[in-house]
Parts: structure tokens; C-alpha cells; sequence
């Protein structure tokens, strides 16, 4: 406490304070500068600004010390992090390395974290699927989890809302399960992956559906984009990287740069969030207690209305480390459920194979998203023996390009003397709903501490019997798929990778109908504390199986708005 009194209550005072500068943080800092409301948003890790701390943006292969590999004693020392297909040599610097964040894993669970201004926005897949009422309406359909507060109609004009800001490719599909939303110009698939489109309609009508995935590039309308300061999407796939044109939303190139230029938002780096400070007679949150990442001082900030946005097991960690006589076991934890009901994408399952048409076809050129299988399993009724169901990747590419794997005279050969294209390859990667379960929880463990003395984390997820049958059925049906359209020499794997290696872990402090059964109401506030509001994954209720950072987005835009209005009430 020894700087807390230093500046005057004041000076850290403002009207909202965000935690977490990471997708959802980000969007409701934007929201909140934009309509005049002066915002703190406290950020663990590092700065990192748009263009000018993306170190390896424009480095050629040949740049690296080791070819973009990560050595052999790092990988070593961090098991974790090093199974992340991302996690390499060009943006291993905006991953957390497992020995400086440790964490309890009562059962295997990879948590990758990303602790720095713009979070995982720098890593993320890109991915914007909206959801539907088939996902709302699906614990209650399913007799699992507790019924969602909110439909597809509370939410799809802020869908609307942040496409049009972040910049969305796509396709208007007419799939009733997968909503059309505000698009700028999708990305064609390639010959062979229109192909098997076409072979799904033939074999199974309008039920099956293989589509050019929406993503958040911008492709195309460059002059609205360019008040934002970027540009379009160069088709580099290195967005790992941090990307100098902006081409892909992260928080870094559009929301923090767009709220900042409103003179609304003070940004704090550096800033471990210790807790939530309670004003037991108020009756409400008035602030947010940190540690400094580098001094280790502590410091609080006092705000009318708080938005806890972490990233999901972190938001569940700070609410945990909220105590106080009203309550003893964290924020708003009236009913035992903080950390309880977590869950996550299971994506274990591949299925691969070759076709040997289309041999006068190939590809050139990069493309920053793929093919994407809408669910298609328990739908419009229950059809299967597990519950819910899965959406899956869908790519082809053509054959064998150049070996790049050796040196000096052997990569000169290699490279001026490339193999004959081969067949298509094609592939697939499952992303299955799992079902929330109180099995499934994180806490805080009693006796380890990290270097800022805050608890660490304690996780136990796993997967249960529904997951292993939902992987059995992926693999049934699409080598079923696969055969169909022709293709050969099909291939199946079951990676057994733990939970968390998904990157979508979601729950915890679960949005709901009822205090008793849910932590968070319809608008996502606390139930027992209103003027706290969780917009990122830790406030979902189920998982459905689209990639969730778009809904995160438009929840924190809605909710920063519904903040706003209660306080003008």
C-alpha cells in the first residue's frame, strides 16, 4: 500500500474503468470513449502499439536466427505454450511462456495467454460466425446448463455493430443456423473446396453446408476503413505478427487507437488487477485495487461502473480475489457458481485425404481464411446419441511445393528444382461443442502465489462422454463426406490434446434468468453488484461451436451502451 495514497483519489477517478485490453475490453472502452465517458482500461502486461512494437512484421524467413523455429531449451521449458500452433519464432514474443505465469492443473488443461495491450487480438484465428437461436435456445432446448436471458433478437444489431466497425469478409449463405450479417466482399474458395460444396448438395440436399468462412479482414470499401488508420488485407497470412496495414481487426489497429482519439481513454499498462474494491455500505463496487507489474506497488482506481474483461479464466480469477464481509467468496458469488460451469471447444478430431480430380487446377497466392462446415448434427431435432454438435475447417491445396526444410546448397536445389504438383490434399478439423458442467471449474489455490503475491490459478476441465462420442461421430461423418465426393487414401486422427489448447475456454460467471442458478442477468451485470458488467467468454452460458470472439464483441458493445443509459437514469 505504500503508493496508495500518493495521488489524490481524484486524479484516479473516472467514470468507467475497463479490465482487460484484449477484443472484448477493447470494444467497450470504444463504445464508452465515443459516448463521452472518461475511461481507465488496465492492462496486465506490456504496451504494444499498432505498427511500431510489431518487431518481426516484415522480416523474411531468412531473418530469423532459426528459421522461424523455436530453439529446442525454450520449447523445453515451456510445454505448454510450445504445443500453440502459433507459438513460433516470429510472435513468441506476445505468448506467455508457461515459467513466468504459472498456474495448478488439477487435470491437463493448455491455458494460452496472451498479457499485453491487445491481448490474444494480435493471435486470434479471425474467425466471425454469429450465432443463432439454435445456439440460445439450446440448454434449454437440451435440458442442459441453465437457459440463456437472451435471444438472437437481443443481439443482432449489435452483430451489425461491430462488423461494420472491425471489417468483416463474407458471404450473405441463407443458412438459418448461421446468420448473414453486414459483410464486405468474401473470399472465393478454390476449385477443388466449391467441388466438395457441390457434393454435399448432391448427397445430402439442404442440410449439409461447406462455405468460405467469414473472417475480420477487410476485403474491399478501403476508404471507410482508412479513417481508422488501416488498409486492406495484404493476403500475407503472417497476421501472427501484428499486421502494419491493419488488414485483420485486433484492438491494437482499430478499437484502443479509435478511443484514444477521442482524449476519453487513459490507458494503464502494467497493471495487475488485484481485486474489486466493494463499498460495503454503498452497496456497490467503487473501484479496482492493482499491483504494479514492474514496482510491485499497489494502487486503486475508482470508477461509477467497472467492466471486467480479462479473458475468461482470468475474469473468473479476479472476481474469486474480490472479497469482502458481504462476500466472503469472491464478487457476486452469492450462490457458490463463480468459476463453476466452465467449458470449451473440443477440437481433437482431423479427418484428411487426397483427390486426384481437377489436375489442371492449382492455387497461387495467399487467402486468410478457409472453408467452414456450419454445425449440421441435432439442429432442428435430437438425432444422435450425445448432445449438440460440431462445425468443422474444411481446406484443399494442391500437392508438393518446394522442400524449404534444408540449407545452403541443399535449399537452393531444393527451391529451383521443386517436386511435380501432386494430388489435392484435402482436410478437415473439427470444433465441437462440449457441455458446461460444475465438474468442469477453476479456483484459487490456498497455498501457491505468483510474483505479485495473487493466488494462482487452479484448474480442473476435462472432457467427458458426450465429447468422445462427438469425435466417434465427426470422424464417421465426415470420412462419410470424404468418400462421397471421391476422395482417397482418407485419414483420421484423435489428438488427445488437452482441454484449453482450443484457445476458447468460456464460463464461469455465466450469464442466466435466475441469481440463484447464474451470476450474471440479461445485460450482464452482476446479479448481487450491477454497476459490474463481464462481456468476455467468462460470461457464457453455453459454447455453441462457432468461434465465440465476434459475440464477444457484440456483447460488450451492447452492454457498454446499457451501462451508459442506467447511469443518465
Amino acid at each position: 500500500m505504500a503508493n496508495l495514497n500518493i495521488r489524490s483519489k481524484q486524479e484516479r477517478t473516472y467514470q468507467a474503468i475497463v479490465i482487460g485490453s484484449g477484443i472484448s475490453g477493447a470494444w467497450a472502452a470504444k463504445e464508452f470513449c465515443d459516448l463521452g465517458v472518461k475511461t481507465l482500461m488496465l492492462e496486465r502486461g506490456r504496451n504494444v502499439e499498432h505498427i511500431k512494437d510489431y518487431p518481426t512484421t516484415n522480416l523474411l524467413p531468412y531473418e530469423f536466427p532459426h528459421r522461424n523455429q523455436i530453439p529446442q531449451e525454450i520449447q523445453e521449458a515451456n510445454p505448454v505454450i510450445s504445443r500453440c500452433y502459433a507459438f513460433r519464432e516470429d510472435a513468441m514474443h506476445f505468448f506467455v511462456k508457461d515459467t513466468d505465469h504459472p498456474y495448478v492443473q488439477e487435470k491437463p488443461f493448455d491455458w494460452i495467454r496472451g498479457y499485453q495491450v491487445g491481448g490474444k487480438s494480435l493471435l486470434w484465428a479471425r474467425q466471425v460466425q454469429r450465432w443463432s437461436d439454435f445456439d440460445f435456445d439450446g440448454p434449454a432446448r437440451d435440458g442442459f446448463a441453465v437457459d440463456w436471458p437472451i435471444r438472437y433478437k437481443d443481439i443482432e444489431k449489435w452483430y451489425s455493430h461491430v462488423e461494420k466497425f472491425a471489417g468483416v469478409s463474407g458471404f450473405k449463405d441463407g443458412i438459418p443456423h448461421l446468420p448473414d450479417g453486414e459483410f464486405l466482399p468474401g473470399y472465393e474458395l478454390n476449385v477443388v473446396e466449391k467441388y466438395f460444396a457441390e457434393q454435399l448438395k448432391k448427397h445430402y440436399g439442404n442440410d449439409r453446408h461447406m462455405i468460405s468462412a467469414r473472417c475480420a479482414h477487410i476485403h474491399g470499401n478501403a476508404e471507410y476503413y482508412a479513417q481508422q488508420g488501416r488498409a486492406m488485407c495484404q493476403n500475407r497470412n503472417l497476421c501472427q505478427r501484428g499486421c502494419p496495414f491493419g488488414g485483420y481487426f485486433s484492438s491494437n489497429s482499430s478499437t484502443i487507437p479509435w478511443a484514444l482519439k477521442t482524449g476519453n481513454l487513459t490507458l494503464r499498462p502494467d497493471a495487475v488487477v488485484h481485486s474489486i474494491i466493494y463499498d460495503e455500505e454503498k452497496g456497490k463496487a467503487t473501484g479496482v485495487r492493482i499491483i504494479d507489474r514492474l514496482t510491485k506497488e499497489t494502487e486503486e482506481f475508482y470508477a461509477d461502473v467497472i467492466f471486467v474483461n480479462a479473458a475468461a479464466l482470468n475474469t473468473n480469477a479476479i472476481l474469486l480475489n474480490s472479497t469482502s464481509n458481504r462476500f466472503p467468496n469472491g464478487l457476486g458469488n452469492d450462490n457458490g457458481l463463480l468459476g463453476k460451469f466452465v467449458a470449451f471447444h473440443n477440437y481433437r478430431a482431423r479427418v484428411s485425404g487426397e483427390y486426384e480430380g481437377h489436375s489442371e487446377f492449382t492455387t497461387s497466392g495467399g487467402r486468410p481464411t478457409s472453408g467452414y462446415f456450419p454445425r449440421f448434427r441435432n439442429v432442428y431435432k435430437q438425432e444422435t446419441d450425445f448432445l449438440r454438435g460440431y462445425a468443422a475447417g474444411f481446406s484443399a491445396s494442391r500437392g508438393v511445393g518446394p522442400d524449404t526444410s534444408g540449407i545452403g546448397m541443399d535449399l537452393k536445389n531444393s527451391l529451383l528444382n521443386p517436386d511435380k504438383y501432386g494430388p489435392w490434399r484435402v482436410g478437415s478439423h473439427m470444433m465441437g461443442e462440449t457441455i458446461p458442467k460444475e465438474t468442469n471449474f477453476v479456483a484459487l489455490d490456498p497455498n501457491q502465489k505468483d510474483e505479485w503475491g495473487m493466488p494462482q490459478l487452479r484448474i480442473s476441465v476435462d472432457y467427458d462422454d458426450n465429447d468422445e462420442k462427438m469425435v466417434k461421430d465427426y470422424i464417421e461423418q465426415m470420412t462419410e463426406m470424404f468418400t462421397k465426393a471421391g476422395f482417397t487414401n482418407i485419414q483420421s486422427a484423435d489428438s488427445k490434446q488437452a482441454p484449453g489448447l482450443d484457445i476458447h475456454e468460456m464460463g464461469g460467471v455465466r450469464m442466466g434468468k435466475d441469481p440463484k442458478t447464474s451470476l450474471l442477468n440479461a445485460n450482464h451485470q452482476l446479479h448481487a453488484v450491477p454497476n459490474v458488467y463481464v462481456t468476455d467468454g467468462a460470461s457464457m452460458t453455453s459454447t455453441s461451436t462457432q468461434n465465440p470472439s465476434l459475440t464477444y464483441m457484440a456483447f460488450a458493445a451492447r452492454a457498454a451502451h446499457h451501462a451508459v443509459a442506467e447511469s443518465k437514469k
